[in-house]
């Protein structure tokens, strides 16, 4: 998403201050990940991305007033920043809400320090970082809900797909298996950069703002 090269800037929003703390050091520590800012909630969280605009805010979920699905749903709706959602199994109707405000990504609270360090680059980047466990988690749950309409300010789940080409079908299908986009480029034979572009396109024509709400797109029209 930076587009530099630069270090990766980060905003840490959690209400824990220990957790904060920890996060602070293990990324300061890599190099070419900077922590420009935290938050103990989400209101802070919103102010300080606007202020400090970071490439990627590490978002808790839960945290006192504002929490981080409407945090995050402002972030994104106001293109600010990428947020990478931390997250835990248990709190799978917060993981919803978070993919359809717009969260670029999901990894677990337990993620090792490589993992999370490898996902804030990919973020960083304009890739999605959808944590195995996570995506087949959520994405199942959805898929078997009953058909009670999209949620306020998410993603329609009756998107139209006739303003997609066949190649950007056979993007937003493999979006909705949780390919990031070197394994889309894999797949469908093309560059990585090219895989980014269609990516960008199926977002923009589809009028999501996330590969995960692209994801639940996908699911919903039985493409994945």
């Amino acid at each position: 998403m930076t587009g530099t090269t630069g270090p990766v800037r980060v905003l840490l929003a959690d209400d824990h201050a220990a957790i904060r703390a920890g996060l602070r050091m293990l990324l300061d520590a890599a190099g070419d990940v900077e922590v420009v800012g935290e938050a103990a909630d989400g209101t802070a969280a919103v102010a300080n991305t606007r202020a400090l605009r970071p490439d990627v805010v590490l978002m808790d979920l839960r945290m006192p007033g504002v929490d981080g699905i409407a945090a995050t749903r402002t972030i994104a709706g106001e293109g600010l920043a990428a947020v990478l959602v931390l997250t835990t199994f248990d709190l799978d109707e917060y993981v919803d809400g978070a993919l359809r405000a717009g969260a670029a990504g999901f990894l677990l609270k337990s993620a090792e320090p490589a993992a999370l360090l490898d996902a804030v680059r990919r973020v960083a980047a304009g890739d999605g970082v959808l944590a195995p466990e996570v995506t087949r988690r959520v994405l199942a749950a959805y898929a078997g809900l009953p058909d009670t309409g999209p949620p306020p300010e998410g993603p329609s789940t009756t998107a139209s797909l006739d303003g997609l080409t066949p190649r950007e079908v056979d993007v937003l299908t493999a979006l909705g298996r949780g390919l990031s986009n070197q394994a889309i480029a894999d797949e469908l034979v093309i560059t990585e950069a090219t895989a980014k572009t269609h990516v960008s396109r199926v977002l923009a024509k589809l009028g999501v703002v996330s590969r995960m709400q692209a994801a639940i797109v996908a699911r919903d029209a039985g493409l994945a």
